[in-house]
Parts: structure tokens; C-alpha cells; sequence
């Protein structure tokens, strides 16, 4: 065992990419370079852009180095021609992926050629000539235990005739009141066992699939809604009244062409709060709309996608029926669902302990995301996200809420916010949503809010003022114990987002000053800067208090504060007012922290190159092995944070507010999706750590 793993079934529609992602995520979590590896696909793959559909989305996946040519095996003509010759292609080029990577994940075939009771013999052959144990993956839809259990028997049996090993069983689409029996029964085959829930998701088309077998037509909409799932089909033959009562979620209308006030009317639907959100319109007949009702959709802006097709309903609707959803690089909800339900149902620690998966020493920027979502995932905090309406926030909460990350209340308008999340394909139904203008608890956090700031002459009107705005009323959640935390500033100043914190929130004891850090994640380590983001120019004291809650910081995301106050010299070889306002910083912080190591002033290559700090400082315990890094001032470290990270195309998670009795983030006005998960996932550790304190 060691460094490989090979993901096999007895047939087909297990839903074995589902458990290979899982896999795939939890070795991303332990090793820096992982490869994939698919030892036959199939020839003809036309349909499909030529590629593997599972072997695209798995080398899509930030930990694999490798590309998607490097990972085919051999094709299934070429098995059929000359088995022997074939394993031996494949055992090749197996070995040309692992010779460049830290570990294996083998994706065994899919049945979808020629299915024969041999492939599965021929899967546990390959197996064993890679040296890769097995983790079978078992269809349990609508299957007993006791099915499972038969199944399994007969596939271990082939195994040992090929001279493979088992390692693990995971029965996927297990019928939820079937989960606990369905992994007795698998324990008693002595390997680690688990099953996963059926999810319709997962096995639900998108609209982009139906296309293909109507030879369909994107006649309006957004193509990047072709991406969102398809619950089921309704046929639009009847009024109007009958068609809106039949709508339900998810679903793909299909009504012919020249029926304009059936296309009208569930677009209306679709946009209203009190129906529910479809995935499509499918015309059929190959009717043209009116060029007035054309017009009057392009007029409104409708992103939901109106597909157009020359087959009658009849046809159409067969044809549609028959496709079968599948998990790819290009359904990002399919993606977040099927890694939510693989963290929750399988123990991924103990299946790589089992597989004696060495962790690797390096800490890379996926790696240091894994680490803060697991955290966050682990004890789940509420975060309220005032930008409600901002489309980047609207796609991270979907992300958010379906891997478990958090829960969330979302401010701002909620007929805007439904318009928004509809228009972008998104689901936010699980999220709080509450309008700060007309909510009962905008007069409760009005009385706090001039109860706290009386003493600086705010009256209570001016207070029901205040609170209506987002980032007021967001602070007074987590003042008040409604919400954990409050994540903001994608379209708002970061003074906008810090204000009410600075006045309502206020400082832990001893912390003179808020401030911030950015984890700079660089390619084989994680360093800490701060501050980046808040104070222009600190004293002395105020650059202690940094150091002091930096080292902090750094201590409880996994860093070991080794803390560098930065100047333009190193030790007593310069003077000046810059230097000398270090050197005081330095003093404070070794008297107010004995215990923390630290080192100023110094110069940074000093600090990060050891051979720099053997010639400048040699026997310091910081200098060439520091990891957290205070700047003197604002415009050195906002420069050479963003100079890192554009040169050394480091990952920047920040800034990361502290000081706060309660954590408040401020998000870059840049920030993409990716950035506000992970300062969702950070907000939520933080809180996390202020309620064990």
C-alpha cells in the first residue's frame, strides 16, 4: 500500500466519480502533488468533447499537476485486440504518472463499452499489477443489504483469483433509512465500510445534456445557466392556470413553440417569489415565437434559458427522459454536493491511514484551504453577509451552505435577492434573508446601538438611522449573539466595514489597536503579514499590539508564530526614527510576551534566507526562520504583500481583522468567490476560538 489507490465497481452507474472526487479531496488534504490515472476509456468520445468526463473532472482539480493526456491508459479497442499487451501499456504509463507525483488515485473502467462478466477480472488484474489496493464501490438503490454483502463476497472472491487486495467498501445510493444496516453488513468482510445516501442531484441531468439528444438550441438566455440542474420534465399542453399549478423546482417545461402565452407566463412564474424556480423551456415543433414576444423577452433580461428544438412533444419528451445525469468539471453544485456528502459519510482520515498516506511536510495553499474549512465544517457558526445582493456573495453562500461551512443570514431586499440568485442559478434557500429597512429588529438594535453610543451624542432617530444600514445592522447581529460573525466589503470601504465594529464590538482587553493579517500562502508554506490593510502609520506600542496579536493569529491557524518586526536594517547596523521606532516595538513586545520569539528590527532577507541570517544575526532563533512578518508601516506592507503575491504567484487570504472582541472581516473590493469562502471559513474559526475563550 503506500501511495496508490484503485476506485473499482462490478457494473456500471455506481456513482464511483462521486466517491473518487471524496478520495481525491482527502488526498489533496495530506499530500502536495496528486495524480490520476484512468486505465481504459473509451475510443469514441465524441459527444463529449473527446475527453473522459470523469478523468476531466478529477485532473480539473487544484492538487493534480498532471494533464489530462498524461492520465489515459489504454483504450477499450485496444483491450478487445490484445489484453496482455494492453496491461503492459498501461502498467507503463501508471508508472510514468507516479514517478511525478507524491500519490495515485486509479479510476477503474465504466462498463459503458461491452459490458462481460470478466471486467471487473480484468480491473482487479490491472489493480494488482500497480501494486494498488482496491476501494470498491457498490450501486445500493434499491438493494437490501444483504444484496450488498452477496455482491461484495463475489467481487472479493475475483480479487484474490487476480492476486488483488481489498482495502475498503463504500456502498453509494443507499436508501437513508438503510445507511447503518448496509455498513454492518459490509464490516463483516474485515475492511473499513461506509455508505453514502442516494442524492438526486448527483444523477439529475443539466440543461446543457438535454441539448445533445433533441439536437436543441439555446434560442435566449444566459449559456452559463446551461450548467444547472434538471429535476424532472412537465409538458405545457394545457391553459395556462393548469400549467403554473403544475410547476415545480428544477423542472424543464416543454411546450411547443407557437404556444407564446405559455412561454410568457412561466417566465413570469419563474421570476415571481411565490413560484418555483424552473431550469428551462424546452419549445418543441419546430415553431419560431412570435417576433413580438421575442422582443419583448430580450426586453427583459431573462436569463433563464428557452431551448428550441424541430422534434415534436412526443419525441422530445422520450428523448429527455432517457438522459442520465453525470458529475463534471461543469456542474459546480453537482461538485459542492457530492464533496459534502462524501465528508460527511466516510471517514477519509482513517481510509488514508489505512492506506499509510505519509503526510507531506509542506503546507500549500490547497492544503491551508482544506485546513480552514475542515475547521469551520467541523463546528459550524453562523455568519451574517450584508452585501446580500452582490453576486459574488449570492455564488460563495451556494457554496457555502452546501458543503456545511457555515450558516448564514444574508442582508438585503428578499424579492432582490430571489430575482438575483434565479437569475445567476444559484440556491440560497437554506441562508436567512432579512431586509435591515423593514425588519422588527432594526427598533431592538436601535436602542442598543443609542444605549452604546449616547455618551458621543447619538439620539435614538439618529440610531434608526444608522442601523438600516447593512453594515451597521450585520454588527449589531454579532454584538448581540445573533449571528457569530460578519464577513463584508465586497462592494463596501473597508472603513465602512470596520466602523460600527471599532465602536459597537470594541477590543479584547490589553489591545490597544485593531489590525489585520493576510496568510501568504507561497507554494510550499504559509507565512503571516501584518498589518496590510488597516493602520497607516502605528507607534511603537500600537506595532507591538500587531506583533503581539499576529503571533496569535498565526498560533491558531496552524502556523508557529516566529515573529520578524521588519526594517530597512538589521540589528544596531542603521539609525534613524524608522528604525529606533522598531527597535521600541521589539523591546515591548519581549516584555509583554517573554514567552513569543522575535527578532527586530530586521530586513526581510534576513528574516526568510537562512544563509542571509548566519552572516547578519547568526545565532538568532527568528532570522531565517521567521513566519510571521510586521511592517513598519501601511505602505510597506500593502506594497510588498501584493508584490509577493503577484511575483511569486502566491495565494493571499485576507485581510483577517483582530483585535475585536467578535470577528468582523473585511473582504478586498476584488475579491473573487474563492476569497470569500475562505473568509467565511476564517470568520467562523475565529468565532470558534472566542467562545472557548
Amino acid at each position: 500500500m503506500g501511495n496508490s489507490v484503485y476506485v473499482a465497481s462490478v457494473e456500471g452507474y455506481t456513482g464511483k466519480s462521486t466517491v473518487a472526487l471524496g478520495l481525491l479531496q482527502q488526498l489533496s488534504r495530506r499530500v502536495e502533488r496528486v495524480g490520476v490515472f484512468r486505465p481504459i476509456v473509451r475510443a469514441d468520445l465524441a459527444g463529449h468533447g473527446g475527453r473522459d468526463y470523469v478523468l476531466d473532472l478529477l485532473t480539473a482539480h487544484d492538487a493534480v499537476p498532471l494533464a489530462y493526456d498524461d492520465c489515459v491508459g489504454v483504450s477499450y479497442d485496444q483491450v478487445h485486440a490484445d489484453p496482455e499487451a494492453a496491461l503492459d501499456e498501461i502498467v507503463r504509463r501508471y508508472h510514468a504518472v507516479a514517478d511525478r507525483v507524491d500519490a495515485v488515485l486509479v479510476v477503474g473502467s465504466d462498463y459503458t463499452d461491452i459490458g462481460t462478466p470478466t471486467e471487473f477480472s480484468y480491473n482487479a488484474k490491472i489493480a494488482a499489477n500497480l501494486g494498488a489496493p482496491v476501494l470498491l464501490v457498490l450501486n445500493g438503490f434499491a438493494r437490501t443489504p444483504q444484496d450488498l454483502r452477496a455482491i461484495t463476497d463475489m467481487a472479493v472472491a475475483e480479487l484474490q483469483a487476480n492476486h488483488g487486495s481489498l482495502f475498503a467498501v463504500i456502498a453509494n445510493r443507499v436508501g437513508k433509512d438503510e445507511l447503518e444496516s448496509a455498513v454492518a453488513a459490509l464490516k463483516s468482510v474485515d475492511v473499513p465500510a461506509f455508505a453514502l445516501p442516494e442524492e438526486p442531484l448527483l444523477s439529475q441531468p443539466s440543461v446543457a445534456d438535454l441539448l445533445g439528444p433533441i439536437d436543441g438550441r439555446l434560442l435566449s438566455g444566459d449559456p452559463q445557466l446551461l450548467s444547472r440542474e434538471v429535476t424532472g420534465l412537465m409538458v405545457a399542453a394545457m391553459t395556462i392556470p393548469n400549467v403554473l399549478d403544475r410547476l415545480f423546482e428544477g423542472a424543464a417545461v416543454v411546450t411547443a413553440g407557437d404556444r407564446p402565452e405559455v412561454v410568457l407566463g412561466v417566465l413570469m412564474a419563474h421570476a415571481s417569489r411565490t413560484f418555483p424556480q424552473i431550469s428551462a423551456i424546452v419549445l418543441n415543433g419546430g415553431f419560431t415565437l412570435p417576433a413580438q414576444v421575442q422582443r419583448l423577452i430580450e426586453g427583459l433580461g431573462v436569463t433563464l434559458p428557452v431551448v428550441e428544438t424541430d422534434l415534436g412533444t412526443q419525441a422530445t419528451s422520450a428523448a429527455l427522459t432517457a438522459v442520465r445525469g453525470r458529475l463534471t468539471k461543469e456542474s459546480p453544485r453537482k461538485v459542492d454536493t457530492a464533496l459534502a456528502l462524501f465528508d460527511r459519510y466516510v471517514d477519509g482520515r482513517a481510509l488514508l491511514d489505512q492506506l499509510a498516506v505519509a503526510r507531506s511536510t509542506a503546507v500549500t495553499p490547497l492544503m491551508f484551504e482544506h485546513q480552514l474549512l475542515d475547521r469551520a465544517v467541523a463546528d459550524r457558526k453562523h455568519i451574517v453577509l450584508p452585501e446580500g445582493e452582490e453576486e459574488r456573495i449570492l455564488r460563495a453562500a451556494d457554496m457555502l451552505l452546501r458543503r456545511g461551512v457555515a450558516e448564514l443570514t444574508l442582508l438585503g431586499d428578499p424579492i432582490a435577492i430571489s430575482a438575483k440568485a434565479a437569475a445567476i442559478g444559484v440556491d440560497v434557500a437554506a441562508a436567512r434573508i432579512i431586509n435591515p429597512d423593514d425588519d422588527e429588529l432594526a427598533e431592538r438594535f436601535a436602542a442598543e446601538y443609542h444605549r452604546l453610543r449616547q455618551h458621543r451624542g447619538v439620539d435614538l432617530d439618529r440610531a434608526r438611522e444608522l442601523v438600516k444600514d447593512v453594515s451597521y445592522f450585520g454588527t449589531m447581529m454579532v454584538q448581540l449573539g445573533l449571528a457569530d460573525g460578519m464577513v463584508s466589503g465586497a462592494v463596501h470601504t473597508t472603513a465602512h466595514t470596520i466602523r460600527p465594529a471599532l465602536e459597537v464590538v470594541k477590543t479584547v482587553p490589553d489591545v490597544s489597536v485593531v489590525s489585520s493579517v493576510f496568510f501568504m500562502c507561497l507554494q510550499h508554506q504559509v507565512l503571516v503579514y501584518g498589518d496590510c490593510a488597516v493602520n497607516p502609520d502605528p507607534t511603537a506600542e500600537q506595532l507591538a499590539d500587531i506583533a503581539i496579536s499576529s503571533a496569535a493569529t498565526a498560533l491558531a491557524f496552524g502556523v508557529e508564530p516566529r515573529v520578524a518586526m521588519l526594517s530597512y536594517s538589521t540589528g544596531s547596523s542603521g539609525t534613524g526614527t524608522d528604525v529606533q521606532k522598531v527597535s521600541e516595538a521589539t523591546a515591548i513586545v519581549r516584555e509583554r510576551a517573554p514567552q513569543l520569539l522575535v527578532e527586530g528590527p530586521i530586513q526581510y532577507d534576513a528574516a526568510i534566507d537562512s544563509a542571509v541570517a548566519r552572516t547578519k544575526l547568526p545565532g538568532s532563533p527568528v532570522a531565517g526562520r521567521a513566519t510571521v512578518f510586521i511592517f513598519p508601516d501601511l505602505n510597506t506592507g500593502n506594497n510588498t504583500y501584493k508584490a509577493v503575491q503577484r511575483s511569486a504567484n502566491a495565494v493571499a487570504v485576507g485581510p483577517v481583522l483582530q483585535g475585536l472582541r467578535k470577528p468582523v472581516n473585511d473582504l478586498s473590493r476584488g475579491a473573487t468567490v474563492r476569497d470569500i469562502v475562505n473568509t467565511v471559513a476564517i470568520t467562523a474559526i475565529q468565532a470558534q476560538q472566542g467562545e472557548r475563550r
